[in-house]
């Protein structure tokens, strides 16, 4: 995320990566849907569900199209550079990746002869064989103020993920914990609403447990930030199969009560009121633009990559549809929980003890493998933003500062507030909102714009968006903007009635 080239990596079939892209988006997120539906009523929940599915489709589509056009300039850069080099020294030597693909060192196009430029490339230039990442892509097709913005609203991105995972951990074990010891044994799910002010073990309250607990996950995860930590290939594995038994298992245990008689839910249609909250809960659990070259470059056959993203999205939003229609038909509105597994460890929905801690601690193992990845790539973005070139920071700061600055705001988030369905509400609406709308579309006019400065009008890029209009780019940004608009008046408003 910090911005930059890697290897490629091992190389993988489109369908694996349609698989990994389900994995990637399919998160979190969708744990804190199934309230956000019953919030704002079913049919305001599919029509937004449903809108903003494309809207990301729509800019996912324009992220490819940039990463495109960053091969490509890459390309004509070593191109250039090797003829300096048969020019100036008669040798064939090549040229390494870190002498051209710095950002400081990338030229802006505007700067080149015109009739250098235009000079067409291989027929493959805009193939997609290198990894460059979104803070890459900033650095080589945004300004200055550009690449800030863009770090400023990836940054404070992550800082609501770890804030949404340092909350989620410790209620959930909050809920499980404080049922199972106290005199509400397996009554989570049953509707019962407790305050944070109620007993848990004897003289411990609820939200002292929670605290105890938020404490003890610091702890044991937060030295994690001050190092590096590499996300392995088993820990995926695992990860990606709990996550799917938990879901898989939610989703038929949802099934068998409704076709027994016995749901309970009866939603309305609409409720304007709970679409501020949703439409954040969308867009983050539509999230996938930021991840994009790490899933994209390594698959093998690119040819028809929109279409297979297309897939994608249809079966993520028919995954969340059945997630989200089958709780709100099962359980009433009023017992949701913001964390949706929870409400699957009352005795009265399944007698199965294993399967009742498993789907309630489900979030604990899942969210704790990702902390600390999570927590090391906001250090490494706050290190990328400040970072001059050829300049080194102090140990203090490169191994205290930057770490105590990732961790210590959203743990004190989390102190402040364990309510999942806001802090999820927020980041999607705000943070969510630029990484996965306006960066998008700012990538793609800068990058057309640059291509045509450098390869000349005619270039077709061979991954360009089916939204290639400029209309859509300009309906993107206006709509990206409105939201901002809209979430916060929604937000000001509320409060003011309070």
């Amino acid at each position: 995320m910090a911005g930059g080239i890697t290897d490629t990596g091992e190389l993988y079939s489109p369908y694996v990566g349609l698989v990994y892209m389900f994995n990637l988006i399919v998160g979190t997120g969708a744990l804190t849907m199934p309230k956000a539906f019953a919030t704002a009523g079913w049919l305001v929940s599919l029509i937004l569900l449903m809108f903003l599915g494309f809207m990301s489709y729509m800019t996912t589509t324009f992220v490819v199209e940039a990463m495109a056009a960053a091969n490509a300039q890459l390309r004509w850069k070593r191109m250039e550079k090797h003829k300096e080099d048969d020019e100036d020294e008669d040798s064939s030597s090549g040229v390494s990746d870190s002498d051209v693909l710095l950002p400081d060192g990338y030229e802006r196009a505007e700067t080149r002869p015109i009739l250098s430029v235009q000079r067409r490339g291989s027929p493959n230039i805009f193939e997609i064989t290198e990894r460059v990442e979104m803070g890459q892509m900033a650095s080589m097709f945004f300004n200055k103020v550009g690449v800030n913005l863009f770090y400023f609203c990836i940054i404070i991105y992550l800082y609501g993920d770890l804030a949404i995972y340092a909350a989620a951990v410790p209620v959930s074990l909050m809920q499980v914990t404080c049922s199972v010891t106290g005199n509400h044994s397996c009554s989570v799910g049953d509707g019962t609403k407790y305050n944070d002010t109620d007993k848990c073990w004897g003289p411990i309250r609820r939200i002292d447990a929670y605290r105890l607990y938020l404490a003890a996950f610091t702890l044991l995860l937060g030295p994690f930030t001050f190092f590096n930590v590499q996300k392995t290939k088993y820990l995926q594995i695992m990860t990606s199969l709990m996550r799917w038994i938990a879901f898989i298992l939610m989703i038929i245990l949802a099934l068998i009560r409704i076709s027994r008689g016995q749901a309970e839910g009866h939603p309305s249609m609409a409720q304007l009121s709970g679409i501020r909250n949703l439409f954040g809960v969308c867009v983050y659990s539509f999230m996938c633009q930021h991840s994009l070259p790490s899933l994209i470059t390594p698959i093998s056959k690119k040819k028809h990559v929109n279409k297979l993203v297309l897939l994608d999205y249809i079966l993520i939003l028919a995954f969340y549809s059945l997630l989200s229609f089958t709780a709100i038909y099962c359980f009433r509105n009023n017992t949701l929980m913001d964390m949706y597994t929870l409400n699957f460890t009352n005795c009265e929905i399944i007698n199965v003890a294993f399967i009742r801690y498993f789907l309630g601690l489900f979030p604990v193992f899942t969210i704790s493998t990702n902390f600390p990845i999570i927590a090391v790539t906001l250090r490494n973005n706050w290190k990328t933003l400040f970072h001059r070139e050829g300049g080194t920071y102090p140990w203090v700061v490169d191994r205290i500062v930057f770490p105590a600055i990732t961790l210590i705001p959203p743990v004190l988030v989390a102190f402040c507030t364990h309510d999942l369905e806001s802090l999820v509400g927020i980041t999607g609406a705000y943070a969510g909102n630029g990484i996965q709308y306006l960066i998008p579309a700012f990538l793609a006019y800068c990058s057309r714009k640059d291509t045509q400065l450098v390869f000349g009008s005619g270039t077709v890029n061979k991954h360009l968006s089916p939204f290639r209009h400029t209309f859509w780019i300009v309906f993107v940004l206006i709509w990206g903007f409105s939201c901002f608009v809209f979430v916060t008046a929604n937000i000001v408003l509320s409060e003011s009635k309070l």
